[in-house]
């Protein structure tokens, strides 16, 4: 009897288990991850109730008295301790405080490429309670002083490599801004930080100073990227830095791991997650001035790199390296980022080894984030059940030429189907807050969506296409400002940019809209690069693009460029090619216009650009 019982109920644990992987597949890894979201809640809120807000820096200078002599940042062979960083970053402090104005909540610009000072210095100002303002480094001129007169600082901290840079703009700069060099011998106008570094004291600096009074307190100024227009200075919270510190740990980092960092830190992927997540974690980094795809796997051997970062090509850069004997020997095991396609995924897989590829979602100023934590390939992130109590999400019904989402006869906006790309959206609300930009309150406004669903709701509008499939996987479709309307259709740019990038001799392909006189909507354009020692066959773009795209997502347009202009995340830039357009009076490279005819991109000679303007030639 009793052997029958557990017989029964052996096969009753079997089958529910059978029933379980048929019905609920990813049961326990939602259950597993959603543990670890109510830990960190739990942690937080312990803080708040005992009245002491802990941030990103408290955890650093915890772990400064707790393990001073691990290594936090490994540069160029050099090792720096947390007791080292912190040493350094309380001398940035005392020479501002000893020589400067500056106070409680002013705000300081950075603009430094990735080094330890970067890090010294944010650190530095951090405990004095400045807000820091993260410069992209590779931006110059009018961009770079829009940037800076955007966030209003009172001070700007340059890197030596940058010096140049800003003496051209010295005479530009709003009156009030102390500018600080890290250099022995700085320009006239300039002050030098290093050198009085090498006399300021390294004593710890009061907490008093930099005591956070709320969470939502900015923290940090960090740029947008620029692909559709100038930089927006996002608001970024001491809320937003615990939260980014997470991601890292989130997907099962421990201190033990060694986190290889790439990425700029002036961006959220390198900061937030990246110097935060290994100060949640009290790990050590590797901090790269600049990523270099020859380079990549012989640090990652040199340091005993376990964890990297990424973002938008880096991983296919990786893949388009020549082939070495001994790609897999390595002990990476982990890879944090977002933007890597489905096709470059599984190459990078097959090609380096059992690497778990964790994929995320989330804007820089955005108020709602996705992770894979499953690794499934293509997929930017998960959501179930609990994860819609904790972000009051949506997918919207969008509208690509009018570049706004669709609404009913009763004014609301619509849903999609599960399946279809939708404008994703998150609800603003106090337990989900979005802070918006410095400086005019437009920017801000431009970003929110009201009375969505019902009067006086507030969304905030991530920009972003996304496709929830029917096991509740997310995956990114394109920006709705890169996606545009052809014939009547709606055209998606990374699609397009994939089939051309499957030809041989294409190195880059990046994909937009153009405007066309006298026709509806924009025309596709294709700008693109060559491989070394490869040539053009324009035939073969022709078929290619006939073969596997929708007439209406055919380019119209070919343009070949020496070299593609990207942002400091690897972003293709989209805004100055389309202002441009196809013109061959306004642009000096060879440009092709796709001849149904012919069967084949032919030349687009001034003579054909006139017949196309006037309407002479159909496209």
């Amino acid at each position: 009897m009793l052997l029958s019982c557990l017989t029964g109920l052996a096969a009753g644990i079997v089958f529910l288990h059978f029933l379980q992987k048929l019905l609920f597949p990813y049961f326990w890894d939602d259950f597993w991850f959603l543990l670890k979201v109510v830990r960190y809640g739990i942690r937080m809120e312990k803080y708040v109730l005992k009245g002491e807000l802990f941030t990103v820096l408290d955890k650093f200078l915890s772990l400064a008295k707790k393990q001073p002599q691990k290594p936090f940042i490994i540069y160029e062979g050099d090792i720096h301790t947390y007791q080292d960083v912190d040493k350094r970053s309380s001398r940035v402090a005392h020479v501002f405080l000893n020589h400067s104005t500056l106070k409680r909540g002013d705000t300081v610009a950075l603009l430094m490429s990735n080094e330890p000072d970067f890090v010294h210095v944010w650190f530095g100002l951090a405990k004095l309670g400045c807000v820091v303002a993260f410069l992209n480094s590779n931006i110059r001129s009018n961009c770079l002083l829009h940037c800076i007169r955007s966030c209003e600082p009172r001070a700007l901290v340059v890197g030596a490599d940058l010096l140049e840079t800003v003496e051209e703009i010295l005479p530009s700069l709003p009156e009030g801004i102390t500018i600080w060099g890290m250099s022995d011998s700085v320009p006239q106008g300039i002050t030098s930080l290093k050198e009085k570094l090498s006399t300021a004291s390294d004593r710890p600096v009061p907490r008093s100073y930099h005591v956070a009074s709320s969470l939502k307190s900015p923290h940090l100024y960090i740029f947008t990227s620029g692909t559709t227009g100038l930089p927006k200075a996002a608001i970024i919270s001491q809320l937003q830095s615990l939260k980014g510190s997470a991601g890292l740990w989130g997907f099962g980092c421990t201190a033990n791991d060694i986190i290889y960092i790439t990425l700029p830190l002036y961006h959220s992927s390198g900061s937030l997650v990246g110097i935060g997540g290994c100060i949640e974690l009290g790990a050590t980094c590797v901090l790269k001035k600049k990523f270099s795809a020859s380079q990549f796997w012989n640090d990652c051997r040199k340091y005993n790199v376990t964890v990297f970062l990424y973002i938008g090509e880096l991983c296919r850069y990786l893949c388009k390296q020549p082939k070495r004997e001994g790609e897999k020997d390595h002990q990476v095991r982990l890879a944090v980022g977002n933007g890597v396609r489905s096709d470059v995924w599984r190459e990078f897989l097959d090609r380096f080894g059992n690497i778990k590829m964790c994929e995320l979602y989330g804007a820089t100023e955005g108020n709602i984030s996705f992770m894979n934590y499953t690794g499934k390939i293509g997929s930017v992130g998960r959501t179930n059940f609990f994860h819609k109590l904790l972000f009051s999400y949506d997918l919207l019904k969008y509208d690509f030429q009018k570049d706004e989402p669709i609404r009913n006869e009763q004014g609301w906006c619509i849903r999609v189907k599960k399946g279809e790309p939708g404008l994703l959206i998150c609800q603003v609300k106090k337990k989900n807050p979005f802070f918006g930009y410095a400086g005019s309150k437009k920017h801000t406004e431009k970003k929110l969506l009201c009375d969505v669903f019902k009067k006086g709701d507030v969304y905030f509008n991530t920009g972003d296409l996304m496709v929830q499939d029917q096991d509740n996987f997310f995956y990114f479709w394109d920006r709705t400002g890169d996606t545009f309307r052809w014939k009547g259709e709606n055209v998606a740019t990374t699609e397009v940019a994939d089939v051309i990038g499957m030809l041989d001799f294409i190195q880059e392909a990046n994909v937009y809209g153009v405007t066309v006189p006298d026709y509806e909507g924009k025309a596709g354009m294709a700008s693109v690069t060559l491989k070394p020692n490869k040539s053009l066959d324009l035939e073969k773009v022709y078929e290619q693009v006939v073969t596997f795209l929708p007439a209406y997502a055919c380019p119209r347009f070919l343009r070949i460029q020496e070299k593609m202009e990207t942002t400091g995340t690897f972003k293709l830039q989209k805004f100055q090619l389309m202002e441009e357009g196809f013109s061959p009076l306004k642009i000096s490279d060879p440009l092709y216009f796709m001849d149904n005819l012919k069967k084949s991109y032919v030349p687009l000679t001034k003579e054909l650009y006139n017949q196309i303007v006037l309407g002479k030639v159909k496209l």
